[in-house]
């Protein structure tokens, strides 16, 4: 995952460095041999309870401690890893061209949405009038942030600390980009949909 990472952010032709912020000298060895520098990550905020935004925040002072400064930070989360070819060239232009403070990926997802309180469940559509998948319009259609690709300003982030926020620009990949890894089962799921993207 970290490779294939790697490899996508090396593929454009707008990133000028690819850095991976761990604490593990394997993930270190990888990271080096395929091409990216290794930000070593304290372990204060390389457990399970760190935010991405401190990685980020660490980042941000370990390149100012190497005198780079960069304008525009790209992040990309290795557990979110199907992305379309020439995507991220694509959601460049649009961050720039949007004038935009933050942009993030997301997929269109045909799942009817519920909300509970208590023991009560309420639909957040008609379900008097369940609209087919190939009849949805565009206001039918709901969105997730699928994590693959974030950017953002340097100068937003030391405003607000969060990746997001400002004015919000987006990039829509295919709703099979969506899934993520978030448990060892997820994995073997993402195989098997990235052979088939491939094809």
């Amino acid at each position: 995952m970290i490779s294939h990472t790697i490899k996508y952010a090396l593929a454009s032709k707008f990133v000028d460095g690819v850095f991976v912020s761990t604490d593990d000298e394997e993930i270190s060895k990888i990271s080096t041999s395929d091409g990216a520098q290794v930000i070593p990550r304290p372990a204060e905020i390389a457990g399970d309870t760190a935010t991405t935004e401190s990685a980020i925040s660490h980042a941000i002072g370990w390149w100012q401690e190497q005198n780079l400064t960069p304008d525009i930070i790209v992040l990309l989360q290795a557990t979110s890893p199907l992305r379309p070819t020439g995507s991220l060239d694509e959601a460049l232009d649009k961050f720039k061209d949007g004038g935009f403070d933050s942009l993030l990926s997301i997929s269109p997802t045909h799942r009817f949405f519920w909300s509970v309180n208590g023991k009560v469940a309420r639909a957040e559509y008609d379900f008097m009038n369940r609209p087919r998948r190939q009849d949805m319009n565009e206001a039918d259609i709901r969105y997730v942030e699928n994590g693959s690709v974030y950017i953002f300003s340097l100068d937003h982030f030391q405003r607000t600390e969060n990746r997001l926020g400002g004015k919000i620009g987006y990039t829509i990949f295919p709703e099979e980009f969506s899934p993520e890894i978030d448990i060892p089962s997820d994995f073997t799921l993402l195989e098997e949909i990235a052979e088939n993207l491939i094809r």
